[in-house]
């Protein structure tokens, strides 16, 4: 198994599980927004960056059965400001990957998100409805799912892409444009203000880490292809999120209010039954259970 990504937070957690279950893994990540505290020192290592023609040289060398890519250029903001930068990584990084998939015949696991769908028209959203991201970051998402089903439907090639909801736990990097669990946590354990982008009211699909990293195995372990929403279903506020923390935290928590970012999505719940019905993959980690094992985590680092 080759892990892209393998030291960030969502890869670093897929590597943990692939081992756990006996599978030799190989970790590519170029440490921009990875941690080497994040590696697995049973999984092989490389700093290298997807973009480098030096990954084809890796991939021959190490010959893998499956590849789970979890690597990503993932600050929306950055995507709007560089989107060449965006591309070159989501896009192109991705395709020197599936073109190693394409002659080896390697299985093909793609971390892509529910940002492809941009404001949905209905909740919860299935991988049929329209995708119509809003952002760079969402187009070049949906673009290398465009490519996947292209190199499908041409020289058959076995993926399954996982368009992640918000992921959230232990691990996550609050700096940056980090998912607000990981900044209110952080803000909390610091004593520092939490403030709320608008009402609080716009909702979200906050599905645990480890959830994920078990779609990825569930998703590794298939031959269907496709692509598949990786979420619980549930719907959840920001104030009411901010809530469940704070009682993680055991104290009641204010917040401060700001304005609402521009282009923010209002709603974004996934419907998970696709991954279900085809992976044998749901959510099983509670809102709650995972917003304390995620506090514990930041109390302790």
């Amino acid at each position: 198994m080759l892990v892209t990504g393998g030291a960030g937070f969502i890869g670093s957690h897929v590597v943990d599980l692939l081992l756990a279950e006996g599978h030799e893994v190989v970790v590519v990540d170029n440490l921009a927004t990875g941690s080497r505290d994040n590696l697995n020192p049973a999984a092989t290592f490389h700093q290298l960056d997807i973009t480098s023609p030096d990954i084809e040289r890796l991939l021959d060398d190490v010959r893998p059965d499956v590849i789970c890519h979890n690597a990503a250029q993932i600050s929306v903001s950055r995507a709007q400001a560089a989107p060449l930068l965006d591309l070159n990584v989501n896009v192109a990084g991705g395709l020197r990957l599936i073109e190693f998939a394409r002659r080896t015949g390697c299985r093909f696991v793609h971390a892509s998100s529910a940002a492809v769908y941009g404001e949905p028209a209905r909740i919860p959203v299935g991988e049929g409805d329209e995708t119509r991201p809003i952002n760079n970051y969402g187009a070049s998402k949906l673009a290398f799912e465009h490519y996947l089903d292209a190199f499908a439907r041409t020289y058959g090639l076995s993926y399954a892409a996982l368009r992640y909801a918000n992921v959230y736990g232990p691990r996550q990097n609050a700096a940056g444009e980090a998912g607000v669990v990981a900044i209110f946590c952080e803000a909390i354990a610091r004593g520092s203000q939490v403030t709320i982008d608008g009402d609080g009211l716009q909702t979200r699909d906050f599905v645990y880490v480890q959830d994920v990293a078990r779609a990825n195995v569930a998703a590794a372990r298939s031959t269907t292809r496709g692509v598949y929403n990786i979420g619980t279903g549930a719907e959840t506020s920001i104030n009411q999120l901010l809530e469940a923390i704070g009682h993680a935290f055991g104290r009641s928590v204010s917040a401060s209010t700001g304005p609402a970012r521009v282009g923010d999505i209002r709603k974004s719940v996934l419907d998970p039954s696709r991954a279900k019905a085809k992976l044998d993959w749901r959510a099983m980690v509670d809102l709650g259970v995972g917003v304390e094992a995620t506090v514990r985590w930041f109390m302790s680092h």
